[in-house]
């Protein structure tokens, strides 16, 4: 069993939890995920390893509530326990000898981005930040990225903070202005990356993403994670998650992604509870 030390309400939808997994922790790489599993009737999902501590032996992850399991696992408190937390899981990010780099991160995907620019700070580069969210009260971790950040950009669809815009108009000005990187880092939604991607592209820039496809089993086995990467398939749990933008066919991932929209939101109404709560089974 898995014990939470920890828990944080981060919006209405998104909770981090600091949980006890000393081995986890021990390897944990920016750019990993875990598989974990609530109880023994419960799904497995995979979600992304948002920081860690060696010392404490903890590792953090950062949710929205958006089915039925994330949704039960956002009940959770302090002091209760995780059944499965399996891990590290993926390819670690190949950050090493990088100097200057852009880290892009939409909505939810900015607590995936924030390990990844807290690791490129730690190894001593310059590194701007550029986050993107529909409104101010979604804002996540503007405190924490402004410890590991250069310069730390966030926008929101609606102006609501100040900058209305999207992640996109703020890199295309920085590049623009003559900003040149050795990396771009992107990670968020599937159009996000895609259009990140297309104007990195356009200025040589290398470019990684983070895939999160339909993924069961986290080691290669169900092929349910599978990308089509350069024109060849890749899966993204044991090849990935980070890819090549330049390479990856998103409109074929856009598809697959919207596949199972109507049996995810059967199995959320079916466990909703009619008072607003969630039933644990």
């Amino acid at each position: 069993m898995f014990r939470i030390v920890r828990k944080e309400v981060l919006s209405p939808a998104v909770k981090l939890l600091e949980i006890e997994a000393p081995y986890v922790a021990r390897k944990a790489e920016p750019g990993q995920f875990i598989m974990l599993r609530i109880n023994e009737e419960g799904e497995r999902i995979p979600l992304t390893i948002a920081d860690y501590d060696r010392e404490k032996g903890t590792v953090t992850i950062i949710f929205q509530e958006v089915g039925k399991t994330t949704s039960i696992l956002g009940t959770l408190e302090e002091g209760d326990d995780i059944l499965d937390f399996a891990g590290p899981l993926g390819r670690a990010s190949e950050l090493e000898g990088v100097r200057k780099a852009v880290v892009i991160g939409g909505g939810l995907g900015t607590a995936i981005a924030y390990p990844q620019a807290k690791k490129l700070h730690e190894l001593g580069a310059e590194v701007d930040v550029i986050t993107g969210f529909r409104n101010s009260s979604l804002i996540l971790l503007e405190k924490e990225l402004k410890e590991v950040s250069s310069r730390l950009f966030i926008t929101t669809d609606d102006g609501s903070n100040g900058n209305k815009g999207f992640v996109t108009d703020v890199l295309k000005k920085l590049l623009e202005e003559g900003n040149k990187y050795d990396l771009a880092i992107a990670i968020g939604p599937l159009i996000m990356m895609k259009m990140v991607s297309l104007l990195t592209k356009e200025y040589g820039i290398k470019t990684i993403v983070s895939m999160n496809p339909v993924m069961i089993d986290g080691t290669g086995m169900c092929g349910g994670c599978r990308v089509t990467v350069g024109g060849r398939i890749k899966f993204a749990c044991v090849d990935g998650p980070d890819f090549d933008g330049h390479e990856v066919d998103f409109d074929e991932a856009m598809r697959r992604q919207a596949m199972y929209r109507a049996q995810e939101k059967k199995s959320m109404d079916e466990h909703a509870c009619r008072l607003g709560g969630v039933l644990n089974g």
